[in-house]
């Protein structure tokens, strides 16, 4: 994919070519296959999207999927918004500067979406903080995991303080997802203020 290509040059993807990277984005094809399509869903949510992975991948893969791609950094949305204007995907998918934080706690966003992916966000514990508020109920969250995953990466326990319960993981493509559902609204103290999801996570692996 050019676009890539220009990611690459542009510093937001590291050397090397792109192709493993848009196979690792398609490893997230199966377990959001069902929610991207649904007639009358509300947007799925990238977060740190940085060169547009996974999202803008999936947003090609699936052509009547809608899509918000969000990062806290300007670099990376210009980069994305550009793409997105490129590959004349502008009405159905929308580019975002925000922290998740942030978003978290906006009430066009709040338990509204029914699918968030993320690809190197951040440690679980501040991605599952981040993620839960923005997911409705039933909703699911797709996230990339290391290939062999050290320890507890996700407790039962913190998760489901969160609303969040893990249904497992699943490998494709040389790349592997773990996949959640918000089986309760995540509560009102979640997420807490930027940058404290980080500093007092709420587990630690």
């Amino acid at each position: 994919m050019r676009v890539l290509e220009r990611a690459r040059g542009a510093g937001l993807l590291g050397p090397g070519p792109v192709e493993p990277h848009i196979e690792h984005a398609l490893a997230f094809a199966v377990p959001v296959e069902t929610l991207v399509e649904h007639p009358g869903g509300v947007a799925a949510v990238d977060l740190g999207t940085g060169a547009g992975l996974p999202g803008l991948v999936l947003a090609v893969a699936f052509p009547a999927s809608d899509w918000l791609l969000v990062d806290g950094r300007q670099r990376s949305t210009g980069f994305v918004a550009a793409a997105v204007a490129d590959l004349g995907l502008g009405e159905r998918v929308a580019v975002q500067t925000a922290r998740a934080e942030e978003l978290g706690r906006d009430a066009r966003h709040r338990g509204r979406h029914r699918l968030v992916v993320a690809r190197g966000f951040g440690p679980p514990a501040v991605l599952a903080e981040c993620a839960a508020p923005l997911l409705a109920d039933g909703g699911r969250l797709v996230v990339s995991e290391p290939p062999e995953p050290a320890g507890d990466r996700w407790p039962s326990g913190p998760l489901a303080r969160l609303g969040l319960c893990l249904d497992g993981r699943t490998g494709s493509r040389g790349a592997t997802v773990a996949a959640f559902t918000q089986v309760s609204p995540c509560p009102a103290a979640y997420p807490r203020r930027v940058g404290i999801p980080g500093k007092r996570p709420i587990w630690r692996p």
